[in-house]
């Protein structure tokens, strides 16, 4: 397992100690705001029961469609536990969508919920979808937490200290999948990247390990969200002939990934990631990306108790699980949040998220929301670890410890965690 650490302030950060296999980094979250507190509200829980309104903008169309599922259950998840603890807190979701950066419906979409006066937004998914509209929502003070930004571009935004998130920054990303990819071999690689802040940010993070561990890149070709036709790409990718293809997309996998193996690449030396790593049972022909790998951080969730049936009772059609844990912890962690400051102000909220993810380095260790909330409301500091892993925010908004897990296709094209 490889271990990161960031000790930062808003304009820096740096990355320290690499072990191996799986590893570990600050990630992403969001943000909350709401109701006023009471005047006689205390720092440890409320002086009477709040009411959270939180707001999610996660894609339910889009490149990033197939994530919206598992993510709006995670939210689901937390909402109905949060709220059957009965423990000072109740949490109102409303579910919008964020489309991706071809629309303006994540524009639309905060629009709507701001004007419900709601105090976090979870989301979005997409890096460059969040950066349409993290102005808009920071200018409301309104906290904006994201379970699935990877771009390092948000540790340093001017953000008035309201956007948090649970999914490591990419900085690691790249270098779990650089790594990879020269320990399995390539002297070569060429990348095909989605031209927007993940896309380009993840690219190079792995370019610059890949070549780190002595290994060349061959070709790196970009393509624009809306594209329908990757010809041109995939011609200059093949014409190169590197030793493996890192394809840094969205759903346009479904299209790229067919093409390039159809015009030759052997489906085994493609590399995936986050953004595309999903199941392609129906979409491929058996086989054909059969031995590709692939990363995506978080921790399996099938070794999360029952964390995955509990997700399973809230949508029974779930076929992918990515990034529900750090939607989950998203919300769980902003209520703790609004009961640690007794109030539902996005201010107050994004005041305490350090804290209860264990940030400070004195509170008391929990692991579900009801024993977290007990340890704020008997005058505690809590320190909450959920099913995304450990969080410890810095003051960047960055966990500190988040994990990568390595992921092989398997003859049906769907795929099992290797490391």
């Amino acid at each position: 397992m490889g271990v990161f650490t960031t000790a930062s302030s808003r304009r820096s950060r740096s990355l320290t100690s690499v072990l191996s296999g799986i590893a570990v980094l600050g990630a992403s979250a969001l943000v909350l705001s709401a109701c006023a507190p009471t005047e006689s509200a205390e720092p440890n829980g409320p002086a009477e029961d709040l009411t959270l309104k939180i707001g999610t903008i996660l894609p339910q169309s889009g490149e990033l469609a197939f994530l919206g599922p598992p993510e709006e259950a995670g939210v689901a998840l937390a909402v109905q536990e949060i709220n059957e603890a009965d423990l000072g807190i109740t949490v109102e979701a409303i579910y919008r969508d964020s489309g991706d950066t071809t629309t303006d419906t994540a524009t639309v979409s905060v629009t709507d919920l701001l004007s419900q006066d709601v105090s976090a937004i979870v989301g979005a998914a997409s890096s460059g979808v969040s950066l349409t509209v993290i102005d808009q929502i920071v200018a409301a003070g309104v906290v904006q937490f994201s379970p699935a930004n990877t771009s390092p571009a948000f540790t340093t935004y001017d953000d008035d200290n309201l956007y948090w998130r649970t999914a490591p920054s990419d900085l690691l990303q790249g270098e779990v999948l650089g790594n990879l990819i020269a320990e399995d071999g390539a002297a070569t690689l060429g990348l095909l990247v989605l031209n927007d802040a993940y896309g380009t940010g993840l690219a190079e993070a792995v370019s610059a390990t890949f070549e780190a561990a002595g290994g060349e890149v061959v070709a790196e070709e970009l393509f624009n969200e809306g594209d329908t036709s990757f010809d041109a790409q995939i011609s200059a990718l093949t014409a190169a002939a590197p030793d493996a293809i890192a394809v840094i997309t969205f759903a346009q996998a479904r299209v790229v990934v067919p093409s390039l193996v159809g015009a030759g690449y052997p489906g085994n030396q493609l590399y995936f990631v986050d953004g595309n790593l999903a199941n392609y049972s129906e979409d491929f022909e058996p086989g054909l990306v059969e031995g590709a790998k692939g990363t995506l951080p978080g921790l399996d969730i099938s070794t999360l108790g029952n964390f995955q049936d509990r997700l399973l009772e809230v949508d029974a059609d779930l076929a992918d699980f990515s990034y529900a844990a750090e939607s989950y912890d998203a919300v769980i962690l902003l209520a703790l949040a609004a009961l640690a400051a007794g109030s539902t102000e996005g201010a107050d909220i994004a005041a305490q998220l350090q804290e209860v993810s264990g940030g400070s380095g004195d509170g008391e260790k929990a692991t579900d929301f009801a024993s977290a909330a007990a340890i704020i409301l008997d005058g505690g500091v809590v320190d909450y670890d959920g099913p995304s892993g450990p969080i410890t925010f810095d003051e960047n908004g960055d966990p500190t410890e988040a994990t990568i897990g390595i992921y092989q296709y398997l003859a049906d094209n769907t795929y099992e965690r290797i490391n």
